[in-house]
């Protein structure tokens, strides 16, 4: 008996076509993969990006230093303004009058000193009249003395009577009463003279305390005439503003603000974990999404802060309550703008940027070691004082007479 055997088909052999595929797919990932570990380690790892970054600058508020109706408004929203150019004038009917009043007191003061000199002479004389009493005095209590005398050598032998003898002891104590008195008077004169002196010695009319202090007065209100008028401190932008004419203002009341365009920054907001690598003096590039991507600022690392966003926040958050969640912070970091660019395509403050800073170079500091060489200042508040000074000397001269003139001249 004859037994078949079947015999099974071998497996049908694989698709070369996938194969192929695949593996050119794989090559293609894992190529994929050493190229972005190559651009990470090679060309992403030396750049640090961020979007959380805006514009910032100077926001001058524009306040009276003295109180007053606002008389003019010369300057309005988005105008453009000089260093020192007038901005709000005030009424300077009350600032007048107050001048006119120190004048007043300062030609009045000079007056009074002058007669504080005039009673040197004054005193002078009293004490030669005093002393001339006294001497008068004195020889009277010798001639009543030597009277008494010669009555009491005669009045042991009876030629004068104890009535007599008794008139020439009252005389003498009179004389002696006399002499007291006038004494007195001369130290008294003296003492006037002294302290008159004290009030003139060492100084002139015009150099005398009180003249200079009602002199002081004078400067004092001219100086508010001057600040009657609000000048721009820098060049910019009017923004903010919230004075409106007859208004009356107090001494620091915000009227509006100047902001200097040519001079903003770029606060970025990084990570904290991004802050490893970014120092001082390194390159930034920046593009602003007013403008998009086809106008690139270049800006340099300036300053990176000392603190986190929530720190000094109006309500910092508060890390040790039981409910906290741990989150990422930001630390601000201070990007200084090319002001070419800036003239050529300006920004505003508050815009948002995206800024991309170049980490390679490391030799740089984390914290600046030095005050930077660049310092906010303004001379539109700066007064010479030249005209208050020629105010003065002429209320001096008006008022120091004829005589104290001629003397100065000899």
């Amino acid at each position: 008996m004859s037994t078949n055997t079947a015999t099974a088909p071998n497996a049908p052999a694989g698709n070369p076509r996938r194969k192929k595929a695949l593996l050119a797919i794989a090559a293609v990932v894992v190529l994929g993969g050493l190229a972005a570990g190559a651009y990470e380690w090679l060309i992403a790892s030396h750049y640090e990006t961020t979007d959380n970054a805006y514009v910032q600058g100077d926001v001058v508020q524009i306040t009276p230093q003295i109180g007053g109706t606002v008389q003019a408004i010369l300057a309005d929203e988005t105008d453009f303004v000089k260093a020192g150019q007038p901005l709000v004038k005030l009424d300077p009917a009350d600032a007048t009058l107050a001048l006119e009043q120190a004048e007043a007191q300062l030609a009045q003061t000079v007056r009074q000193v002058r007669k504080l000199y005039a009673d040197n002479g004054a005193f002078d004389a009293q004490v030669a009249a005093r002393q001339a009493d006294v001497a008068k005095a004195r020889n009277e209590v010798a001639r009543a003395g030597d009277d008494l005398n010669r009555r009491q050598s005669l009045a042991g032998n009876g030629a004068v009577s104890k009535e007599e003898l008794q008139h020439a002891e009252a005389q003498l104590a009179a004389a002696r009463s006399v002499q007291s008195a006038a004494e007195a008077a001369l130290a008294a004169a003296r003492e006037q003279l002294a302290s008159n002196r004290a009030m003139t010695e060492g100084t002139s009319v015009e150099q005398h305390p009180q003249v200079q202090t009602a002199a002081a007065k004078v400067r004092e209100a001219w100086l508010a005439t001057q600040r009657l008028t609000l000048p721009a401190p820098v060049d910019g932008y009017v923004a903010k503003r919230t004075v409106q004419l007859g208004q009356r203002v107090a001494a620091g009341t915000p009227l509006m603000a100047v902001v200097p365009l040519q001079q903003v920054w770029v606060d970025a907001n990084f990570k904290e974990v991004q802050l490893r690598h970014i120092r001082l003096g390194q390159p930034v590039e920046l593009t602003a999404d007013v403008y998009g991507k086809d106008v690139r600022y270049t800006g340099q690392v300036v300053g990176l802060g000392v603190g986190t966003g929530s720190t000094f926040a109006l309500l910092p958050a508060q890390n040790a309550t039981g409910n906290w969640i741990k989150v990422v912070q930001r630390v601000p970091v201070r990007i200084a703008l090319d002001p070419g660019q800036l003239d050529q395509h300006p920004l505003r403050v508050g815009l948002s940027m995206e800024a991309t800073v170049n980490v390679r170079q490391q030799d740089g500091k984390t914290l600046a070691s030095a005050p930077t060489a660049a310092h906010a200042t303004t001379q539109a508040f700066e007064h010479t004082g030249a005209d208050a000074d020629a105010l003065v000397r002429r209320i001096i001269q008006a008022n120091l007479g004829a005589s104290t003139l001629a003397q100065r001249a000899l």
